[in-house]
């Protein structure tokens, strides 16, 4: 995928986190790509029927494992608006979802969500989780260029 196409992908995982808040959830939207270009899936956050373990990347990545052959899986790219936060990478990780790209770190999230209750972010970057497993998992985030849309919607969400 090239740099715009990155970027396309990501503007609509913002998308289906307005989408997400629409419904009553938290602000997270995740899209699978497969390793031709085409949208394969999508997602929000779903925080009204699960709670904490409701998020976009969890969802859309197990909807993936029951449902997609593991060559397709592997080959294919998972956006989401949010760096994954370690229980999202790690089921990405073992659905064997090839690469994620992300548009803010979940360190700039956790500043963004600090205090509040709903939201208790982890402090383990999502590199460092598939790191540590045998599988290869590439990674491309953050992108600076769309942080300042993914902050406002953040802060227009959390504390209020």
């Amino acid at each position: 995928m090239t740099h715009d196409d990155d970027l396309r992908f990501l503007r609509r995982t913002i998308e289906l986190a307005d989408e997400a808040v629409a419904t009553g959830n938290h602000p997270f939207g995740s899209v699978l790509v497969d390793a031709s270009g085409d949208v394969i899936g999508e997602g929000g956050n779903e925080f009204t029927i699960d709670r904490g373990p409701g998020h976009a990347e969890t969802n859309l990545a197990r909807r993936a494992a029951r449902g997609l052959p593991l060559k397709v899986l592997r080959g294919a790219t998972l956006y989401t608006s949010v760096e994954p936060c370690m229980m999202c990478a790690g089921t990405i990780y073992w659905a064997e979802i090839g690469s994620v790209v992300y548009g803010m770190t979940e360190k700039r999230l956790a500043e963004l969500t600090e205090g509040d209750d709903q939201n208790p972010t982890g402090d383990l970057d999502c590199r460092t989780v598939f790191a540590s497993g045998r599988n290869t998992t590439t990674v491309r985030g953050p992108f600076p260029e769309l942080e300042a849309d993914i902050v406002a919607q953040h802060a227009a969400f959390w504390n209020h």
